[in-house]
C-alpha cells in the first residue's frame, strides 16, 4: 500500500473511530443540550483560556441573566462585566456585548449562519466562528485551538510550529478534510474532547484513546515532545503598592474603591487604589522598596488623585499575571483623611479642594491648548460622579464653563451608571481620572472587580 492510501486509511480511521468514542463518552455540558448558537456562543467565549468546570455555573447563570442576544445587547455594562466577574479576560465580556448588538442591529437578533458574517463580528476570530457554525448550524467547517492542534500534532507525527500563523492554517486544512459528512458538529465536539479528556498536553492517556492504532507521534516516541510551540516572551514584572483604605467613623466597615479609566487595560472595572513602586520603565522596579518609603510614595501617589490617606501598616503580597505583565501587590492598610468620593463628603471637605489644587493647576497648560468648542463636547461626556459639588466648581473655573455645559452632578449621575466615561486626564487633571466609592461587603454585589482585587477585599471583609 503506497504512502498516499496509507495516509488517506489513518485520516478514515481517525475520523470514524472518534466520533464512535464520542457517541459513547461525551460530557454532559449545559450548552450541548441544545443547538442554540446564542448559547454555544457564549460557551465557547467563555471557554478560551477557562477550564470546563469553571465554565459550567458562570454559564448557567449568564444565560439566565441574559437569556437572548437581545438581553445582552441593551444590559448595563457594569452588569455584564459583574456576571463575568472571576472569569478573568475581561476584554472577551466587553467583546460578546458589542458583538450582540451587531447581531440586534445587523441580523435582527439572530446569530448569522455564514463565514463571512459571523467573522464580521467583535472578538469572533476563526475558531470561534468554526465552532459556533459547526456546532449551532452543521456547516462543514474547521475549529481549530491549541487543544484540536495538540491532537493533530501527534496523531500525524506534525513537527511545524503551532505558534506561528502557516502552522494553524495548515491545522485547518487538514481538519476540514477530516470532518465526515453531515457529521461536523459531533466530529468538532469529539476533537476538542479528546484533545481536554485524553491527549492532554503533559500526560496524554495513549492507553486509553479510541485512534491510538494509527497514532505516528505514538509510534515514533514523540508523543510527549509535539507538539512543537515557540515559547513566547515573558510576562513583564511590575512591583506596585495598593492603598487599602478602611473607613472610620459613619465608615466604619467600608473601604474606598475606584473606577478605572474607560480605556486601556481592565477598563471601567473596580479596584482597589493602586500606584506603581517605581515609576522608571526598569522591569521590576521598586521590588526592595522599604515599607516606610513604599507608605510615603504611596501616600503622595493617592494624593494626586484628589484622595489624602494614613498608611497604617503592611498588610499582604498578592500577585497576579496578565497574558503580558505580572503584578507583584503589596497592600498597606490606610485609614482615609479627606477623602474626595462619590456622596461621601462633609460640609467642611465640600468646599476643600486644597487636595486637588495641584493636579488641577498642572494640567492648566492642556487646558488653554483645548479649543473652546471641544469643551463643551468634553464636558458633556464627563461622568463626575467620583467628585464633590466643590470640586465641580473648581472644574467649572478651570474650564471657564457655564453652569449648563457641565455634566448632572454626583447624586443624578450616579443613577445613571451605563452613562460613565473616564474623565480625561489632559482635560482636568489626573485627579478625575478615577472614580471613587466607599463601599461594604454587601455593595461588593454591585460592582464588577478583577480577580486580584476581589481576592483582596474578599480577605480583608473575611477578617
Amino acid at each position: 500500500m503506497s504512502n498516499l492510501a496509507l495516509q488517506q486509511e489513518a485520516k478514515i480511521y481517525f475520523s470514524r473511530e472518534l466520533l464512535v468514542w464520542y457517541d459513547e463518552h461525551r460530557r454532559d455540558l449545559p450548552w450541548r443540550r441544545s443547538r442554540n448558537p446564542y448559547h454555544i456562543w457564549i460557551s465557547e467565549i467563555m471557554l478560551q483560556q477557562t477550564r470546563v468546570d469553571t465554565v459550567i455555573p458562570y454559564f448557567t447563570r449568564f444565560v439566565e441573566k441574559f437569556p437572548t442576544v437581545e438581553a445582552l445587547a441593551t444590559a448595563p455594562e457594569e452588569e455584564v462585566l459583574k456576571s463575568w466577574e472571576g472569569l478573568g479576560y475581561y476584554s472577551r465580556a466587553r467583546n460578546l456585548q458589542a458583538a450582540a448588538q451587531q447581531v440586534v442591529e445587523r441580523h435582527e437578533g439572530i446569530v448569522p449562519n455564514t463565514p463571512e458574517e459571523i467573522s464580521a463580528l467583535k472578538g469572533i476570530g476563526p475558531y470561534t466562528a468554526g465552532a459556533v457554525l459547526s456546532i449551532a448550524y452543521g456547516v462543514p467547517v474547521p475549529a481549530v485551538d491549541g487543544n484540536v492542534m495538540r491532537v493533530l500534532s501527534r496523531y500525524f507525527c506534525l513537527e511545524d510550529d503551532i505558534a506561528k500563523g502557516p502552522t494553524r492554517v495548515k491545522m485547518e486544512v487538514l481538519a476540514k478534510e477530516l470532518i465526515p459528512r453531515g457529521r461536523a458538529s459531533d466530529f468538532n465536539q469529539a476533537l476538542m474532547e479528546l484533545g481536554a479528556m485524553v491527549c492532554t498536553p503533559k500526560s496524554p492517556g495513549c492507553l486509553t484513546c479510541p485512534v491510538m492504532k494509527h497514532c505516528e507521534g505514538r509510534m515514533n516516541g514523540m508523543e510527549l515532545i509535539l507538539p512543537i510551540k515557540t515559547k513566547s516572551k515573558p510576562p513583564r514584572p511590575e512591583h506596585r503598592l495598593l492603598a487599602l483604605i478602611e473607613g472610620t467613623g459613619e465608615r466604619a466597615g467600608q473601604v474606598l474603591i475606584r473606577q478605572r479609566p474607560a480605556t486601556g487595560l481592565l477598563a471601567r472595572m473596580w479596584e482597589l487604589p493602586h500606584i506603581l513602586a517605581d515609576d522608571s520603565k526598569k522591569a521590576g522596579a521598586g521590588a526592595d522598596l522599604p515599607d516606610a518609603e513604599a507608605m510615603k510614595r504611596l501616600t503622595n501617589g493617592i494624593h494626586n488623585e484628589g484622595v489624602d490617606i494614613q498608611p497604617l501598616e503592611p498588610w499582604i503580597t498578592e500577585e497576579h499575571t496578565f497574558s503580558h505583565i505580572h503584578w507583584t501587590m503589596r497592600v498597606f492598610r490606610c485609614h482615609e483623611a479627606g477623602v474626595q468620593a462619590t456622596g461621601q463628603y462633609s460640609q467642611d471637605t465640600e468646599n476643600d479642594t486644597s487636595s486637588m489644587t495641584q493636579p488641577l493647576e498642572a494640567s492648566q497648560g492642556a487646558l488653554k491648548d483645548i479649543d473652546p468648542l471641544e469643551y463643551e463636547q468634553a464636558t458633556l461626556e464627563l461622568k463626575l460622579s467620583g467628585s464633590t459639588p466643590g470640586s465641580l466648581q473648581k472644574i467649572k473655573e478651570q474650564l471657564q464653563l457655564d453652569d449648563t455645559l457641565i455634566v448632572e452632578h454626583q447624586d443624578a449621575v450616579a443613577e445613571h451608571p451605563e452613562v460613565y466615561q473616564a474623565v480625561p486626564s489632559t482635560l482636568v487633571g489626573e485627579a478625575f481620572a478615577y472614580d471613587y466609592r466607599w463601599i461594604s461587603a454587601e455593595d461588593m454585589k454591585n460592582y464588577a472587580f478583577p480577580n486580584l482585587f476581589l481576592k483582596i477585599l474578599q480577605q480583608h471583609f473575611a477578617k
